[in-house]
Order: C-alpha cells, then sequence, then structure tokens
C-alpha cells in the first residue's frame, strides 16, 4: 500500500518519536491482580481533545476544532455497540463532559477494557495515540478507526507501537470479526463452527442475532468463512489473516489485509444504541436543546476533489429503508429526543427515501424537529416542501465557490445558478438555509475569493461558515497537494486542522493571506442589516439560540 510520509515536508519517512507517556509499571502490576467488578469487555471511545475544547471526531468525516459550538453525537459508537449484545460494552464520549486525561484515566481503571476501540482523525492523531498508549498499559487490545487510519494504515501502526490493530474503511465487521476471534484464541468463547449453515449451533437467546450477523457477513463478502475456524490449540494459524479490513502485527512486521466490501443491505444492522451516548449533553448552534443523530445512508455519488467521504464508504450509495430510519426515531422519540440531525453524506441523494422518511413522520405523528444537508441539485421544490411538513426546519448546503472555474477544478458538480434556485426554493418553503463555503482550494485567486464572497451576499442565507480548505489523507486534494508541495516545511497531521489556520502555501496565496481572507469573508456577510435582523429575531425566540450565532462568528474571526 503507497502512503505519503508523515512528515509532509520529506521525501523519506522518519519514525516519529512517542509522546513522553508516564511509566506503566504500577499498572502493569496493578494488571495482575484481576480485573474490577465494573470491568467490561469493549469500550468504545471518542477521547479527550487536545486542547481541553469541543472538537468534532466522526467515523466518516474530519478531525476539527468545533467553531460551531457544535457537540457531535458519536452515532458510529453507538452503532458498533449495536453489534456486541453478547458483550459487556460501553461508550466513552470525552468531549460533552469536557473531560481531561486525568479523569478519563479514572475511568479506565475502572473500566478495565478487554478491547479499547477508538477513532483516530488526523488533526488529534497524537492525542488520540495517548489514549490508546494508556489503555494498552491497561492490558487492552487496542484498536483504531476512521478517516486518518483507513488511507495512512502501516504508518500509523509504526509510528505508534501501542496500537494493535486498525481496522480500514467501514468498520463495524471487521471489529466484530477481530473480537471474537481473538476471544475464541484467548479461550474466553468456544469455537462454535459460526458459517451460514451453523446457526443452530447458537443458544436459543442468540439465534436472532446471529442470523442478521451471518446476513451482514454474507451481504459484504458472498464467500465469508468465520476467521476463528482456523484457530487450532490457541495458536493462530491464518485466523487473523482473514479478516478483511484488519491491520495488525506478524512478528514484528505490519500486514494490511485484503480490502472488506460494504455492508450490502443497511437495514439488516441492528439500530445504534443510542442509550449508551450522553443524549443530554449534545448541543448544535440553533438547536436549542439535546439532539441525536440519524444515518439514513451511507455514500456519495458526487466526486468533490476535497472531500473525505469518500475515504470510508467509497462512491456507492446504500440506504436505509425509510421504515428502518422511522423505527429508530421512534426509540430516540421514546429516550426523550425530539430533535435529529439526518447525518448522511448526502440526505437527500434518494428523493424516494426522504419522501417515505417524511410520510412516516407524518403519519405516525412524530414529534420531532430535524436538519438535514444536501446537494443543490438533488432537491426540488416538491421534496423541499414535503421535508418541511414533516418537520425539517434547516438544510445546510455545500456551496463552497461562486467561481465557476473553481466549481469545475474541484469537480463539484454545480453551478451557481443551480444554488441560487436551490436556497430560493428552500427558503419559499420555510426552510433555513445554511451555507458552506471553502477558501483555498486548487486554482484559488483573490478575484475568485471576491467572487464568492459577493455571492454569498446575495443568496437567501441565514448562517454561512468560510472554511480554509483541509487536504484530509487520502483525498485526491491531498495527494495534490503533497505532489506540488504546497504543505509548509515541516508539518504535521496535528496541524492539518484549517478551520482556525492553515498550513497551505500556494505561489499566489499564502496561509496569512487565505486566513485573512476567511475572516473578512465572514466579516462582510454578517455585518449587514438582514444577518442581523435574523440574528435578533432569534434573540427575540430563544436567547440561547443567538448566543451560539454569535459565538460562531467570534470564532471565525478569532476574538475567542
Amino acid at each position: 500500500m503507497n502512503e505519503t510520509p508523515y512528515n509532509l515536508g520529506r521525501k523519506t519517512q522518519p519514525r516519529v518519536p512517542e509522546p513522553d507517556f508516564p511509566n506503566t509499571d504500577a499498572l502493569l502490576r496493578a494488571q495482575m491482580d484481576g480485573r474490577p467488578s465494573g470491568a467490561v469487555d469493549v469500550l468504545l471511545v471518542n477521547p479527550p481533545a487536545p486542547d481541553g475544547g469541543i472538537w468534532i471526531r466522526s467515523q466518516h468525516r474530519v478531525g476539527r476544532r468545533s467553531r460551531e459550538g457544535m457537540i457531535w453525537p458519536q452515532v458510529s459508537l453507538a452503532q458498533m455497540a449495536a453489534l456486541f449484545p453478547d458483550y459487556r460494552v460501553e461508550v466513552v464520549d470525552a468531549i460533552p463532559h469536557r473531560m481531561g486525561w486525568e479523569a478519563f484515566e479514572r475511568i479506565l481503571d475502572e473500566k478495565r477494557p478487554r478491547y479499547y476501540v477508538t477513532q483516530v482523525t488526523a488533526p488529534t492523531l497524537q492525542n488520540d495515540m495517548y489514549g490508546v498508549f494508556l489503555a494498552r498499559a491497561r492490558g487492552a487490545k487496542t484498536i483504531a478507526f476512521g478517516t486518518h487510519v483507513t488511507p495512512m494504515p502501516a504508518s500509523t501502526m509504526e509510528s505508534y507501537p501501542a496500537l494493535d490493530y486498525v481496522l480500514r474503511g467501514e468498520p463495524e465487521l471487521a471489529l466484530r470479526e477481530l473480537v471474537d476471534t481473538l476471544d475464541v484464541l484467548q479461550g474466553h468463547k468456544e469455537p462454535r463452527g459460526r458459517d451460514l449453515k451453523a446457526v443452530s449451533l447458537w443458544p436459543d437467546t442468540e439465534k436472532a442475532f446471529a442470523e442478521r450477523l451471518l446476513r451482514l457477513f454474507a451481504g459484504a463478502d458472498p464467500g465469508w468463512q468465520p476467521a476463528w475456524l482456523d484457530i487450532e490449540s490457541g495458536t493462530v494459524k491464518t485466523g487473523l489473516a482473514r479478516i478483511k479490513g484488519l491491520v495488525w502485527r506478524k512478528e514484528g512486521q505490519v500486514m494490511v489485509n485484503a480490502d472488506r466490501g460494504f455492508i450490502k443491505d443497511l437495514d439488516d444492522l441492528p439500530l445504534p444504541r443510542h442509550e449508551l451516548l450522553p443524549l443530554s449533553k449534545y448541543r448544535a448552534p440553533l438547536v436549542g436543546g439535546p439532539y441525536a443523530f440519524v444515518v439514513s445512508s451511507r455514500g456519495c455519488p458526487a466526486a468533490c476533489r476535497f472531500c473525505i467521504k469518500h475515504v470510508s464508504y467509497g462512491s456507492s450509495v446504500r440506504y436505509r429503508s425509510p421504515e428502518h430510519v422511522l423505527e429508530e426515531i421512534q426509540d430516540l422519540v421514546d429516550l426523550g429526543i425530539r430533535k435529529i440531525h439526518m447525518y448522511t453524506d448526502l440526505f437527500t441523494v434518494s428523493r424516494d427515501q426522504v419522501l417515505g422518511i417524511c410520510e412516516g413522520i407524518l403519519e405516525r405523528q412524530l414529534p420531532v424537529k430535524w436538519t438535514c444537508n444536501s446537494r443543490v441539485d438533488y432537491v426540488d421544490e416538491e421534496m423541499l416542501h414535503m421535508m418541511r411538513r414533516a418537520g425539517c426546519w434547516m438544510i445546510s448546503w455545500g456551496i463552497e465557490s461562486a467561481d465557476p472555474q473553481m466549481l469545475k477544478r474541484m469537480r463539484k458538480g454545480i453551478t451557481p445558478e443551480k444554488v441560487a434556485r436551490a436556497l430560493r426554493w428552500a427558503k419559499q418553503a420555510g426552510i433555513m438555509n445554511w451555507g458552506y463555503f471553502i477558501i483555498g482550494l486548487p486554482g484559488e485567486t483573490e478575484e475568485s475569493i471576491r467572487k464568492t464572497i459577493d455571492f454569498s451576499k446575495r443568496l437567501p442565507l441565514d448562517l454561512v461558515l468560510f472554511h480554509i480548505a483541509a487536504p484530509h489523507p487520502g483525498t485526491p486534494f491531498f495527494f495534490e497537494v503533497v505532489e506540488n508541495g504546497w504543505f509548509r516545511p515541516g508539518t504535521r497531521w496535528e496541524e492539518v486542522d484549517m478551520d482556525r489556520s492553515t498550513v497551505l502555501d500556494y505561489p499566489n496565496l499564502k496561509a496569512e493571506d487565505l486566513e485573512r481572507w476567511a475572516k473578512r469573508a465572514f466579516r462582510e456577510w454578517a455585518f449587514r442589516p438582514g444577518p442581523m435582523l435574523t440574528y435578533l429575531r432569534l434573540l427575540l425566540s430563544d436567547p440561547t439560540l443567538l448566543r451560539s450565532a454569535v459565538h460562531i462568528g467570534l470564532e471565525t474571526l478569532g476574538w475567542v
């Protein structure tokens, strides 16, 4: 597998030194005394933030500071947890608790997991590996997944010896097969020959789950046979080598297994275990209270060169049935959640699915208000009006640029005319518009930035964010930056968080220029009568909403 060196300014890959971690002798001795009563088998973790603030991590998205003051529900961890009903499993989400490392260590001492599963992103890499080290020191097998380790598995494993395994791509099935295989190896489970003809060997209480699990494996890989069938006499023959999507170590050498196919039918996945998440602590601008994520599909057919979504899910699109989505929404309502974000790569990718969900919400009279994302070329007037009737009150649009040449170069596949039309339709339907723009993609000039700012001020937008382009590993944009030497010398992954700064240096636009333009763009958009009136209306309806909106602006301008 070809990987780009960790130090982006060099031709060779230097070994990245481990952080100065504490001595672990006492921890290892404590481990020998046995595990505590509160111990778990699988601990799914969103670790503390690098700076104690609010950071966004996601299974198939970026890692970054949350300028929006938004705390993302860890639905990917809840989804993984649902695949382990026969294990003791818990979720630790450190971000909404503003948890520091000292408190996190106490949790590890209390839970003493056998398997520690964590998300890893480029901007939080070393920070996330610190959590891996702490868990490994307590005897856990450490497992990482996410948008950094999927395209960069070998270099991550080589640089961080405390990391035992990496799950590339869609991680759920690789995780389940790995845990089962290691449990058989360690004597925690009997190898029951769990192939498609042996469900009868499972206990009656587990048969329904076994049938669901085996459908998932067979759908992703029709020829699948359990890896643990190759385990004999307490040794691994070829078991780990057969787990597709797994990266592991064999006699000190990093082994990258074959790719695993995508889950064929998302309805075969059990519903995420939202009850394991701190639902009451999740917040987002303008939402004004707890909310949750619902993932209605995976994948996006677009080919935007900067987008990291394809790293985990490719360009294929898979949908859940409206009935399956509605069942999850009902579960959230039963948990007291009334506000939902349809967290997908592209929510409106299937018109039939969207209309089915909307009709179901209305027929069942589900008391929810919700938001979503969309592309301007995947909506129509009728759909938007139906969405509004079913409780949709805001859409996030990826607009990126107003310059036709920039849109063409980034392979966005839209035009300024389509942007204006879609946002006008949404506004007429009574839906708020949140526009996302990107400054600093290849080919950008001061003239194209100026065109984007002017365009943003003509659109019926209620909120905007101007991001500085971030070349995340695995995207075509990333490789273009590396090939052209546009990273500043000595750049490290932890610095590739460009929401408030950037490490890009183009011949015509330096990092300081991009930062200056991003602040100017938001200032020009926000300090006008229209946006100020919007903020006033928010204040009159709910003071907490205004605080959220103002905080976005202050973060963007670098004033907080």
